[in-house]
Order: C-alpha cells, then sequence, then structure tokens
C-alpha cells in the first residue's frame, strides 16, 4: 500500500497532563513500517526515553528499569503484546482517595478553591478610541475547553471559577449557519459579517465576524498517524479520568481507516512505550493494550514527550495526519519541566510535521493555563473530556477534522471608521491579540481553521458622538495620538474586515494570502429581534459568558432576555437543547443580580 494511504497518529497518554501538535516539514521522511502489527508485539514495553537520547537508542543513565510496567497490572502484564487476548477489567490502584463518593446534599454555589486548577485571569478587553487605533487584531480561536469545564460544573450544580471562563470558547463551541465558500472558490473561506443593536442592558452595536472554512468532500479523510500519550499516574484513577481515556482510545479506533497507524506511550513514575506504530487493522491488539492500562504511581514520567515523538517520527505519514494526543487531569511532567522550554520544543516539532493537542480529564488539578499554550504551540484543539458521550463526541467529530486544515496562521484584523465608529471592544480573546504591526508579518505565528470549521468574535460599538460605557470596574477607555499604519477603511465603510492567512502546506518563507470583506453603517440591522439567528445566539452566549467571567461589562439583569434566546433556538441541534438545561441549573446558584 502505498504510504500517502496512511494516517499516523500519535497518542501520548498520562495522568495529569496532555498536549498534541502539528506541522509539516519538507526534510520528515515517512519511516518505513513493513509489518506494523508483528513488530508490535515483539517484546516487552521499551524503557524510558530522555531529551536528547537517540530515537530507538538506549535511554541512559535516566532508563527505567526494565520488567513488568508500572501502568498495567502485575498479573495483567502482557508478555507478547498486541497479538495476546484482551485482559481482565481494568484494575485501580489504591490512591488515598475514594472515587465517586456522594455528591453533598446541598451543592456549593462555586467550585471548591482548595483544588490545584490553575488558571489565568485575562481581565476584560476595554473600549478603544477608533481615532486613536482603528485597528483591532488577533489570532484564531477554536478551542472549546473553557465551555467543557463550564458544562462539567453546571452538571454538579456549581459555578465555574471566573478565571476559567473564556468567552470566545463558549462563542465558538457552537455551530452556526454561515455560508460555507463556494467549491471553486479562490480562498477555503468566507468571511461573514452582521450588525444589530445591542439588546442587554446598554445601548451600544454588537458586530459579529464570522468566518467559515470550506467543507470537506465526503468521507475524503487523510492518512493518520496518531499517538496518544496517556497519564497513568494514581490521580488518574476516578472513573472520569482513565477509563474514559481509554473509552474515547476505542472509540477512536472505529474513525479510522485499517491502514492508519496508533501508538500509545504512558507515564507515571516512568514513561514506557506501550504500542509502537501499529496499523489499526490490529483493531482487537490495540484495544487489549488500552484494556490493561492501570493507573498508579506519581506523575514523573521524564522523557514521556521525547517517545511520544519518536513514536510519531518511526510512524510518519509524508502529506497524512500526524499528531500527539495529550491525555491528563491537569498538571503534568513529561520530561521538560520549564513551561517555555517545553512549548518551544512542541513547536519545533510542529515545524517537523507533528502537531499536538492537550485533553484534560476529571474534575480537579487542571492546569489550564498549560494546556491551553501547549496546544496552541501544537497547532491542536484544546478540549476537556466530561463524559462519554463528550469522549464519542470529540471521536468521531473533532479528533480528525480539527487536523484537516484548511489554512493556517490565520490572523483577523478588523479596521473601524473613526467617521462611524467612536469606540469599539473585542469581547473575548484577551490572550490571543496580535500586535497590529504584526498583522502583515508572516513570520509570525497564528491560529489554524481546521476543514468544515468556523471562527467568530463579537465586538460592542459605540456609534459616532455617543457615549462610551463606564460601568463600575472597567478599564478606562484607550485614547491618544493616533497609531502608526495605513487607513485602509473607506469613508462609506463601518469596518473593514481582513483576514490573513497561509496554506496549510506553506513554509515560513512563503507569503501569506488576504481576504478583505466590509460592512457598511447602512446594514446594522434596525432591531435586534429582527437580526439573523446566529448574531442573537452569539450576542447572547457572549453575554453569559461574561456573567460567569464576572466581567466588568457583565449585565446579569439581562439573565431573562438571554434565556428567551436560548429558548427560542433549543430545537436547532443537540447542544443548544443541552445548554438550555445547563443555563436553568446555572442561574439556579447565580448570586441574584
Amino acid at each position: 500500500m502505498k504510504n500517502r494511504g496512511w494516517i499516523g497518529i500519535v497518542l501520548m497518554l498520562g495522568v495529569g497532563a496532555g498536549g498534541c501538535g502539528s506541522g509539516d516539514n519538507d526534510s520528515a521522511s515517512e519511516a518505513p513500517v513493513p509489518d506494523l502489527a508483528a513488530d508490535a508485539g515483539s517484546g516487552s514495553p521499551q524503557q524510558q526515553g530522555e531529551l536528547g537520547a537517540e530515537p530507538g537508542g538506549s535511554a541512559g543513565a535516566g532508563a527505567a528499569p526494565t520488567g513488568a510496567n508500572p501502568a498495567i497490572p502485575p498479573a495483567q502484564a502482557p508478555t507478547a503484546g498486541p497479538g495476546t487476548a484482551a485482559g481482565s477489567p481494568i484494575g485501580v490502584a489504591g490512591t488515598g482517595a475514594s472515587a465517586g463518593a456522594a455528591a453533598p446534599a446541598v451543592p456549593p454555589q462555586s467550585w471548591d478553591a482548595g483544588q490545584d486548577d490553575r488558571f489565568e485571569a485575562v481581565g476584560s478587553n476595554p473600549f478603544v478610541l477608533a481615532a486613536h487605533d482603528p485597528f483591532s487584531t488577533f489570532a484564531a480561536d477554536v478551542d472549546t475547553a473553557s465551555y467543557d469545564i463550564f458544562r462539567q460544573q453546571a452538571e454538579r450544580k456549581l459555578l465555574p471559577i471566573a478565571d476559567s471562563v473564556r468567552v470566545e470558547d463558549f462563542v465558538n463551541y457552537f455551530s452556526y449557519a454561515y455560508p460555507a465558500p463556494a467549491a471553486d472558490a479562490e480562498h477555503p473561506f468566507a468571511v461573514s459579517l452582521a450588525a444589530a443593536p445591542n439588546a442587554f442592558g446598554r445601548d451600544t452595536t454588537l458586530l459579529r465576524v464570522g468566518i467559515q472554512a470550506e467543507n470537506p468532500p465526503p468521507f475524503q479523510k487523510k492518512p493518520t498517524n496518531l499517538v496518544f500519550l496517556v497519564d497513568t499516574s494514581g490521580s488518574m484513577s476516578a472513573p472520569e479520568k482513565l477509563p474514559l481515556v481509554q473509552y474515547l482510545i476505542k472509540h477512536g479506533l472505529d474513525v479510522l481507516a485499517a491502514e492508519d497507524r496508533v501508538s500509545i506511550v504512558t507515564y507515571s513514575s516512568q514513561a514506557l512505550i506501550q504500542l509502537p506504530p501499529t496499523a489499526v487493522s490490529a483493531k482487537a491488539e490495540i484495544a487489549a493494550v488500552v484494556d490493561r492500562l492501570y493507573a498508579e504511581g506519581s506523575t514523573n514520567g521524564a522523557g514521556g514527550i521525547q517517545l511520544a515523538y519518536e513514536q510519531a517520527t518511526m510512524g510518519f505519514i509524508a502529506g497524512g495526519i500526524n499528531h500527539v494526543v495529550l491525555c491528563t487531569d491537569g498538571d503534568f511532567n513529561i520530561g521538560i519541566s520549564d513551561p517555555k522550554l517545553l512549548v518551544d520544543f512542541i513547536k519545533d516539532k510542529r515545524a517537523s510535521g507533528v502537531t499536538l493537542t492537550a485533553l484534560g480529564f476529571g474534575n480537579d488539578n487542571l492546569n489550564d493555563v498549560l494546556m491551553e499554550k501547549v496546544s496552541n504551540a501544537g497547532n491542536g484543539m484544546y478540549s476537556v473530556i466530561t463524559s462519554e458521550g463528550q469522549a464519542a463526541r470529540y471521536a468521531e467529530d473533532r479528533m480528525l477534522r480539527t487536523l484537516m486544515h484548511v489554512a493556517k496562521d490565520l490572523k483577523i484584523q478588523i479596521e473601524f471608521n473613526p467617521e462611524q465608529v467612536e469606540a469599539y471592544r473585542l469581547i473575548g480573546y484577551e490572550n490571543r491579540a496580535i500586535a497590529d504591526s504584526d498583522f502583515r508579518d508572516d513570520q509570525v505565528d497564528a491560529g489554524e481553521v481546521g476543514a468544515g470549521h468556523r471562527v467568530t468574535a463579537l465586538y460592542e460599538l459605540v456609534r459616532k458622538g455617543e457615549t462610551i460605557p463606564a460601568p463600575e470596574r472597567a478599564p478606562a477607555a484607550k485614547g491618544g495620538n493616533p497609531v502608526a499604519g495605513e487607513r485602509e477603511a473607506g469613508a462609506e465603510d463601518l469596518v473593514l474586515v481582513k483576514v490573513r492567512y497561509k496554506e496549510p502546506n506553506a513554509t515560513d518563507a512563503d507569503a501569506a494570502k488576504e481576504v478583505v470583506s466590509r460592512l457598511a453603517p447602512s446594514e446594522i440591522g434596525g432591531l435586534f429581534d429582527q437580526a439573523d439567528q446566529d448574531l442573537r445566539w452569539v450576542a447572547a452566549m457572549a453575554a453569559f459568558a461574561e456573567i460567569l467571567k464576572e466581567s466588568p461589562y457583565a449585565t446579569p439583569s439581562q439573565l431573562g432576555a438571554l434565556r428567551e434566546v436560548f429558548a427560542s433556538q433549543a430545537e436547532r441541534d443537540t447542544e443548544r437543547k443541552e445548554f438550555l438545561t445547563l443555563f436553568d441549573a446555572t442561574v439556579a446558584v447565580l448570586p441574584a443580580p
């Protein structure tokens, strides 16, 4: 079979941490894999690897001792590999905690602040005077982890920690009816603009910017090489952690082709190769390895990240998807302790054609800040998996589709006409800002857009001559002398939207392409209720997220109006119907406005 018929996926599994990334490298070549299923069964798990160790060579002084794999109970330790029969049900090592304790009769109103979750307080974007700086520039982002965390807490009748709320994750979680580009369109995505009066407590205007990527032809999928890097430390023994990881991996096998490749690396007290690159045609053997994974020991898998990328290199498929999936319950030690060095390492590997995604599992110990950073560095999509239903949805709808990029380094710049707009603020994307001067610097890294995906952003505008809202605790509006930069918006424009991107296989030296779209003042709708349903949902969702975020711009007095929007669209799809239930559960524990 030709190499282009393979999809190589490397999954990195480890308790307490995870990540994945992707990239293209002209120098990367596909390692020969003459008989993957046979190779997978040729011996005991390999030794721990370390940064700097030669692929396939000795791990050196830090190598794990040979013998039984601590990720598999001694009684079930395999002697052959994927060719052996499936083991008995997953064992759970004692961790001193009782998994599945009953919830209190009266739930608290907020997440337990004593847990070790780590979130970044990114604040809220201020209003910016258009006469001072008409440019708003940011990188595309389609992560959903913040919404995943909200869902997890709402199901437990808890409020999310305010710092865990990223408005863009809430907005981008849902699908929208933006028009897709025509099959023969010059660019792989289309820009959709809409504006209407704000209906949620302020006399301002809302502008929605939607970007819809082209849909792939039916049944078209690139060959895939996946590496699962799995955390198997003791904290992963809870039902919503390692067992859910195992469910996701086995469900994911059903969406892969027989010629695709899967590898499994685990880390706990040591890092081990549980499964070298193996053809998915050996599904039963792969599932048997997955079933025998066992949570035990500390989270100190030095070399885990290196081992995962080594497997990705061994199974590399030129022109295919080569991806590492990091599965963890939060904080992690996978061989590089310095966060900056870890991010730089993942970026370097991305340049070689291997991308990385971080998936979080469980209710505690989540290092949200680092998980988001490593996913961004790996061109992956950071998510938190909270149930079997979410695991199945991720495997079916996101695991591969998010990696089939139609554009990379996608940057968005909105230019406001100061003759029409007094001030503006971008709602969300606080940690995705890009310097205005970097918009046309094609060396600056930005976001990726997968086939069929969409990116949405929402702005609150103050029209010319109107008063800028200044609620309590809000940051001061940014003003001053006009910033440098050529003004390209015409006198007839309300806004000029510029989207810059590169083709998925473009090199750093290749020039980016640019798409321009405009919206005139006459195109602002007269009433919010008459705006298209996508704009109404986006506006209501952003307003709700700002309430949870405790933003100074939040309007909790508008919860009733928000519910009307959500209820009116609850039958559009399963996600919206589910959200209405989550919304009601959350409002029940919100403090009174």
